[in-house]
């Protein structure tokens, strides 16, 4: 999976923050892009000194992995012929894979520093704590941390059939249901709603399978396998779906990123492990 760097370790503890050092990365994000070189290689402390005269007093600390450490910058610079603004998914073809998921990573923390330069109760400066990762209001003492909104992941199955599904525009793989939990509501009952807003159909016997840290959509994915309450026809909510289509395990389609989550789900599946 994405997340998984092992050997390498990463380590979030923003009390550890430290100076930057030469080898150390830097993440200049603005709006959604961050700076990247022709390789698809983020600049290091050394090569942001020296292309944009940065220094560290305009360099926030965000985690390290290894020895290796990675600072945010938020103030737009002037690209040049080897480093150009890139949209954040193209962390997802970054090799080694694990610093494409420290600089997904990074781009999600940087969205949330972007996204809270004022207080939303007060309108005034935001500042970060020095004590832990939040962002404190100095006029009314309003405090937020980062923001991980919860979506749910469903493996709907029938016997020996599974439901996958495609969406009406943007990822055109075969996935599976998916959605945001809302207020007030628990996982399962998310994975119910979703099921049901989306192909009509009712399930019960969830079954966790695991989660799924996804920078992209500052997001948790948390992943179920739920089986079919009644065989009845799908009802496709087409504002979102293309499709919608039973599969058995030996004829599912191979298609998607290996990297994500709703891939080993459907794997498992096609093992017989599920």
């Amino acid at each position: 999976m994405f997340q998984d760097i092992s050997p390498k370790v990463f380590d979030n503890h923003y009390e550890q923050r430290r100076a930057p050092r030469d080898s150390d990365y830097v993440v200049i994000y603005d709006n959604r892009q961050v700076i990247l070189a022709h390789e698809q290689r983020l600049p290091n402390y050394r090569e942001a000194v020296r292309q944009w005269q940065l220094s560290p007093t305009q360099m926030t600390y965000l985690f390290s992995v290894d020895e290796t450490g990675f600072y945010l910058v938020t103030q737009r610079v002037v690209t040049t012929a080897e480093y150009q603004y890139q949209p954040i998914n193209r962390f997802q073809k970054v090799e080694p894979v694990w610093l494409g998921f420290a600089g997904a990573t990074a781009a999600h923390l940087a969205w949330w520093y972007e996204t809270n330069r004022f207080c939303g109760r007060c309108g005034h400066a935001m500042r970060p704590d020095e004590q832990q990762r939040a962002l404190t209001c100095g006029h009314c003492g309003y405090q937020v941390f980062p923001r991980i909104s919860p979506v749910v992941v469903v493996g709907v199955t029938k016997g020996d059939q599974i439901l996958l599904t495609k969406y009406a525009s943007g990822y055109a793989p075969y996935t599976l249901i998916s959605g945001f939990a809302e207020i007030g509501e628990t996982l399962e009952d998310a994975v119910r709603r979703e099921v049901q807003e989306e192909v009509g159909l009712h399930v019960h016997n969830l079954r966790y399978f695991g989660s799924q840290p996804w920078a992209f959509s500052e997001s948790l994915l948390v992943v179920f396998f739920a089986e079919l309450d009644e065989d009845v026809a799908i009802d496709l909510e087409r504002d979102e779906l293309a499709q919608a289509q039973w599969f058995r395990r030996d004829e599912m389609p191979t298609d998607g990123a290996k990297f994500i989550l709703a891939w080993e789900m459907r794997k498992a599946f096609r093992d017989g492990r599920v």
